[in-house]
């Protein structure tokens, strides 16, 4: 246990580190939210928990990665889940989202517009009008689509670069904890990560401050169902693509929602908590009424340590 503290412990500190003076330096050069060179760093801050778990674990203390660190491209049921699971979450959280104050259905995507107009000049955001206009389905079921593809893709590449990290490298150290705990554990310290990127305005750009503590509630409530996935699975690329499929549907929940706020709509926000709240009580449920099959799977991860 004492080597698996240390070694979780140079892991983190030296993220947050290496993550922190990354998003800085960006920021003291002039790189601004909501910018093409913004979208650059935050591809690139995603890598940081993948490049430092592979320096940790080959070159710090001389181990292998790809088995341990559960690289494995074998497919089975599992990557399904984590395909379409986070599609479910956005849809139902559409459906909480409509039973908040102040919020409505909005099929001709109002709010959407609302909510970008501020920060887009009115002659592109007449343009944007037209183009989706003249779509020949619904920009939602394009959106559908396109998530799908993209999710399990490009943004599941991206997803790795922190999956390699939180559930490859940091669910193994942590797995003396048992899922539970090591799941919530997992799930703070991703939270606060991504702290210098969503006071810059990263999915709360109204509510900046606010939103640092609401990501984290994100992450502590996201945690248990992609570590799931990844000991059900056995791989940590089927934890990728529930990342990039979260990160490619989250904007589905606001497209047809009108009024709130980014503190209340959306996957982020307290619609998409509640039903992450939900999720984390049904598979507690469905766990203490079976076999504690969980326990034995995170136990397991910690048993198969190679040779030291």
């Amino acid at each position: 246990m004492y080597r698996s503290v240390r070694k979780s412990g140079i892991f983190i500190w030296s993220t947050l580190f290496a993550s922190w003076l990354f998003a800085a330096l960006a920021y003291t050069f002039g790189v601004r939210w909501n910018t093409p060179a913004a979208m650059v760093v935050g591809v690139v801050y995603m890598f940081i928990p993948m490049i430092v778990a592979i320096v940790v674990q080959k070159y710090v203390f001389h181990n292998l990665v790809r088995g341990p660190l559960g690289i494995s491209f074998r497919l089975n049921r599992w990557f399904l889940v984590a395909w379409l699971l986070p599609l479910g979450i956005s849809l139902a959280t559409i459906g909480v989202s409509l039973v908040l104050p102040g919020t409505e259905f909005s099929p001709c995507m109002e709010g959407m517009f609302e909510r970008f107009g501020a920060t887009m000049p009115p002659e592109k955001l007449a343009q944007a009008k037209a183009r989706l206009a003249a779509l020949p389905i619904h920009p939602f079921w394009l959106g559908v689509i396109q998530a799908l593809l993209a999710g399990a893709t490009v943004n599941a590449i991206a997803g790795f670069g922190e999956e390699l990290g939180w559930r490859g490298f940091l669910q193994r150290e942590f797995a003396f904890l048992g899922f539970w705990k090591s799941s919530y554990a997992i799930g703070l310290v991703w939270g606060i990560w991504h702290a210098p990127l969503i006071i810059q305005g990263h999915n709360y750009p109204q509510h900046p401050a606010a939103g640092v503590f609401m990501m984290i509630l994100f992450c502590f409530l996201t945690s248990p169902l992609i570590s799931y996935i990844r000991l059900k699975s056995g791989s940590v690329i089927a934890a990728a693509v529930f990342h990039g499929m979260i990160n490619a549907t989250g904007g589905l929940a606001i497209i047809v929602v009108r009024g709130g706020s980014d503190l209340l709509n959306g996957v982020t926000g307290v619609a998409g908590l509640l039903v992450l709240l939900g999720l984390n009580g049904l598979l507690f449920l469905s766990c203490r009424s079976g076999p504690p099959e969980l326990e034995e799977l995170a136990v397991g991860m910690r048993i198969s340590r190679p040779a030291q």
